[in-house]
């Protein structure tokens, strides 16, 4: 099927609540294009540098979302655009994205990572990180930052118990911050960014409100 009908089948298997970030790292900007002429305006890269040169590029009511590990160093390319950073995972990075947001004028919206995988290779906060962050002095200071949710990734496996088992515990930290922290100008928790191409009816099924979808769109990567 082309990019347009992948596109929209899974548009229309997605529950009316659930934002479907199309995943296009790695991908030539006609397919952005293609996925962008059928409607989808929210796009996600895992490389800032790339991210940044497909912004100034295509049309600017793309909303670009940051889902790949950030380095501090690249924080200033994309600040004066980006609209959602997934990866948070240390009050250092977050620091940063203030640093840099403040610059532009700009608050930006982020999730905290939180690492629910049985893998070391993801990356992420614990419970009690996440918490110890929300409650710092240092975040108080923070004026250019707005904390949107969660972000997580769940183990690579076929065993769906365990994804689910992940995805679940996930979405109890996130119904738990909600009800410590009230929306304010700062703090607001509603978006729940869980799930990709091969799980995201398992994440969906467990409360996410947010996935990230990419080669059931546009087809296999090539990373030659």
């Amino acid at each position: 099927m082309s990019i347009k009908e992948n596109l929209e089948q899974i548009k229309a298997s997605l529950p009316k609540n659930v934002t479907l970030v199309a995943v296009s790292k790695t991908k030539p900007e006609s397919d952005i294009m293609i996925a962008y002429g059928a409607g989808q305006r929210v796009f996600g890269e895992n490389k800032i540098q790339e991210m940044t040169s497909k912004w100034e590029n295509l049309p600017k009511d793309i909303k670009w979302h940051m889902i790949g590990h950030v380095q501090r160093n690249k924080v200033k390319y994309m600040a004066p655009f980006v609209s959602l950073i997934h990866g948070v995972d240390s009050l250092k990075l977050l620091k940063e994205i203030n640093k840099q947001a403040q610059k532009h004028d700009r608050i930006i919206n982020c999730l905290l990572q939180v690492h629910i995988a049985k893998e070391d290779t993801k990356f992420g906060m614990d419970e009690g990180e996440v918490i110890s962050l929300l409650g710092s002095d240092e975040f108080k200071n923070m004026q250019n930052i707005k904390i949107m949710g969660l972000m997580g990734m769940a183990t690579f496996t076929e065993d769906e118990t365990r994804i689910k088992d992940e995805f679940t515990f996930l979405h109890g930290l996130f119904e738990k911050l909600k009800g410590i922290y009230p929306a304010s100008a700062k703090i607001n928790i509603d978006t729940l960014s869980m799930g990709m191409s091969g799980d995201y009816n398992i994440a969906i099924a467990c409360g996410s409100n947010m996935v990230r979808i990419g080669s059931n769109i546009f087809g296999a990567r090539n990373y030659n």
